[in-house]
């Protein structure tokens, strides 16, 4: 039986350049680029949350009333902190759910923590059919 072993090309030196040995440096390249990723996920990721995350300003519609083609009434809660305020978005929208009409609306809470209630008007370019808070935040 002939027995036969794998060996390394054995090259002329200087004819086709220089090799390199396998060594840290072809390992190190990916675990540096896996720890940027990571730190920039992380990074954007906090960002992101500070941005849209859970926040202490929660509002909920009560209600909504269209009086006239021109302007839709919008009832709402929104829980701020004590002497706090909240900036709120409110949108109008048609019966097909376009939107024709927006406004950002403030709401301070004098007293201790819990819901307000507000009444605000959206101006609308279209009679509306229903209301919305489409997000409240922290009023600076």
């Amino acid at each position: 039986m002939n027995e036969t072993r794998a060996t390394a090309p054995v090259f002329p030196p200087g004819r086709y350049g220089h090799r390199r040995a396998p060594g840290m440096r072809r390992r190190i390249v990916p675990i540096v680029f896996g720890v940027l990723i990571l730190v920039a996920s992380v990074l954007l990721t906090v960002r992101l949350y500070d941005q849209w995350g859970q926040t202490a300003y929660e509002s909920k519609i009560v209600g909504w009333s269209n009086d006239s083609d021109t302007r839709l009434t919008i009832e709402f809660d929104v829980r701020v902190p004590a002497a706090g305020a909240a900036t709120c978005v409110l949108r109008a929208r048609s019966y097909d759910g376009a939107e024709v009409g927006r406004r950002e609306v403030r709401v301070a809470n004098p007293g201790s923590a819990g819901s307000i209630r507000a009444r605000e008007d959206v101006p609308t370019s279209a009679r509306a059919s229903h209301g919305d808070v489409v997000r409240c935040r922290a009023s600076s």
